[in-house]
């Protein structure tokens, strides 16, 4: 399996945090060298090892947004 890069362009905000110290985060990262998108994931005090996911483009986190909005 190849290799996966990532770059953590922007740390937005971390959500929670476990017993073990793995925060939930969301950020922008940039994965293979490709454009940052946002990213919710687990990951490890080090931001070494990381959890799954879920990565959004940036229409998809104004979509989401405004259906949090509508929620409150």
């Amino acid at each position: 399996m190849a290799e996966i890069k990532f770059e953590i362009t922007k740390r937005i905000a971390v959500l929670s945090e476990s017993s073990k110290g793995w925060t939930k985060e969301l950020n922008l990262i940039s994965w293979n060298g490709r454009e940052p998108r946002f990213d919710i994931r687990e990951w490890d005090p080090n931001h070494e090892k990381m959890g799954k996911g879920v990565t959004l483009s940036k229409v998809e986190m104004v979509k989401l947004k405004e259906a949090l909005r509508s929620l409150v």
